[in-house]
């Protein structure tokens, strides 16, 4: 199923050198409500949318063999026994200052009602901060990373916003995105050592389209230790590196969307890892750009997942 728009890129800065292209589409289609993106945008949909012990035996009957079962199942798995689940702060920026010359991101309230309400219904304590500048971003995230978080299994923050390669905007400016997340490294948020932190980010990370290619088919036990200040992180991109990342007006981005469903489908079963593969896996084959714009035609998107995770998360029940 196609839905109709025609797509116009909403990220390119005046400085850039950029084709006529470009701004003959953002003049003629801005105000025609169509399918557009952090980038451009336009989508279709494909129609388809007991323990055992190292022996061997199906179970671990002493005492002292069971405890040592139990050890090695939290070394490698995230402790979920908090109180509660965690932070979710959504940082949902739609309106941009003249001078960026960024445009309006039509479809990102979609984006952030729907990860409101997964989140939510995750078990996070999820909120929503539109149209921050950047400013307001650090002091946000600083802030949220200052608080006390011993009680909290995880953290996560999902970003929607334009960008290019390893910068995020806020509504004045662009930051680097390690601006943010150097707040809740091990160094300057212990309450969160040994946690996971959580980073999605929907955002243009530079100005290439993917044209695709034809295929034949399609633990509280463990003694203390040192850890790396930048473990047990792990960022989900949009896109990756150097790509465009696209957004439809009327359903929200690609991988937002995708994440929601595949968080819906899945929490309750999958590891995070997989989950995410899942994402990988619906956005590039279930979606491709559909617009009479020259060169931006059948144009494809795969997100980019980067862990620093130490062990595998599952959400609990």
């Amino acid at each position: 199923m196609v839905l109709s728009g025609i797509p116009y890129p909403t990220h390119i800065r005046p400085t850039h050198k950029t084709p006529n292209l470009f701004s003959r589409a953002m003049s003629e289609n801005s105000a025609t409500g169509a399918n557009v993106g952090d980038c451009i945008d336009a989508r279709v949909v494909s129609p388809k949318g007991t323990q055992t012990g190292s022996s061997g035996n199906n179970e671990i009957t002493t005492g002292s063999k069971k405890a040592k079962g139990e050890a090695q199942s939290d070394l490698y798995r995230y402790n979920m026994g908090y109180p509660n689940l965690g932070k979710c702060i959504i940082i949902n920026n739609k309106n941009f200052h003249k001078h960026t010359g960024m445009l309006v991101r039509n479809g990102t309230d979609v984006d952030a009602a729907n990860v409101l309400q997964v989140f939510t219904k995750l078990g996070f304590k999820a909120v929503i901060q539109n149209d921050q500048t950047v400013s307001q971003m650090k002091s946000i995230l600083k802030s949220v990373s200052q608080e006390d978080h011993r009680q909290s299994a995880l953290f996560a923050c999902v970003i929607l916003s334009h960008g290019e390669e390893g910068v995020v905007y806020g509504t004045d400016g662009c930051l680097e995105v390690k601006e943010l997340t150097t707040f809740f490294r091990g160094d300057n948020c212990t309450s969160l050592v040994g946690k996971p932190k959580l980073f999605f980010i929907q955002a243009c990370r530079g100005s290439e389209l993917d044209s695709g290619i034809e295929t034949d088919g399609k633990s509280d036990s463990e003694d203390t230790q040192m850890i790396p200040v930048e473990a047990d992180f792990l960022y989900a991109y949009s896109t990756a590196p150097g790509y465009y990342s696209w957004r439809n007006t009327a359903n929200g981005s690609w991988f937002i969307s995708s994440l929601c469903e595949m968080l819906t489908t899945y929490a309750r079963e999958l590891e995070l890892m997989q989950i995410m593969t899942r994402v990988n896996r619906k956005v590039a084959l279930e979606f491709q750009s559909s617009t009479d714009l020259p060169g931006f035609n059948r144009k494809k998107q795969i997100p980019c997942i980067v862990s620093m995770l130490t062990k595998e998360l599952y959400f609990p029940n």
